[in-house]
């Protein structure tokens, strides 16, 4: 998977918005979290990753292991040092947008 990501940024980013948008669902968090898990690794790994967000790496394997619960300012941290940000969609286009993303993420 992680090869897969570093090879294509846009399925890298497609897989990223759907694990953010899971986020907000208790049964899909856990996913979600693994997802930016693995982008964080196919860009950088996690260590530089936390480096130039400015948070320890070991907070950072916490925060993006199956139960952690990162803040918001480590979420925003993590996509600025990815090149992204954190935006806002009506969640009718979400519905949409995840059912494509989930079934290209899985393909990867």
């Amino acid at each position: 998977m992680i090869e897969k990501l570093q090879a294509d940024r846009e399925l890298a980013v497609e897989c990223l918005i759907a694990a953010m948008e899971s986020l907000d669902n208790p049964e899909e968090r856990a996913g979600g979290l693994l997802a930016l898990r693995d982008v964080a690794e196919a860009y950088g790994g996690l260590g530089a990753v936390a480096e130039q967000a400015g948070i320890s790496r070991e907070s950072l394997y916490r925060a993006l292991s199956p139960r952690g619960n990162p803040t918001l300012k480590t979420l925003i941290a993590v996509l600025k040092t990815l090149g992204l940000r954190l935006s806002v969609t009506p969640e009718k286009q979400v519905r949409r947008r995840r059912k494509k993303a989930e079934g290209d993420c899985a393909a990867a």
